[in-house]
């Protein structure tokens, strides 16, 4: 499964931000989980929030829960992250990923089966 994200850019805090990731090529992409972890510099590549094949599982880390929403379009291979509220330490670059995994089981980057490349969020105070 080959991911592509986008819609990264930088935005005052309070502000909203959508990513959309689009996949490709391998897997039925209504098969596989989808999601989004971030890395902000020295730190550890953490879960944000992730979505069932479906779609109708989604899960989320405490610290975004109630912030971001996750979504997914089947027909379309995307999966998107819509980001409200954002404070300073949402900055980060955030990264599409899929697994064939449950939603709810994700938290550990090194359990993912298939990254895209980052896209930068930054978000100023």
């Amino acid at each position: 499964v080959q991911l592509q994200a986008s819609g990264g850019g930088q935005v005052q805090a309070g502000g909203s931000l959508r990513l959309s990731c689009v996949a490709s090529r391998g897997r039925r992409f209504s098969d596989i989980s989808a999601g989004w972890f971030r890395q902000a510099p020295g730190k550890e590549r953490e879960f944000v929030a992730a979505v069932s094949g479906s779609g109708d599982i989604t899960h989320y880390a405490d610290s975004v829960s109630g912030r971001f929403t996750i979504s997914r379009d089947n027909a379309k291979n995307t999966v998107s992250l819509q980001m409200s509220d954002l404070k300073p330490e949402d900055t980060a670059v955030y990264y599409c990923a899929a697994d064939t995994s449950s939603a709810k089981s994700w938290y550990s980057a090194h359990a993912i089966d298939w990254w895209g490349k980052g896209t930068q969020v930054t978000v100023s105070s």
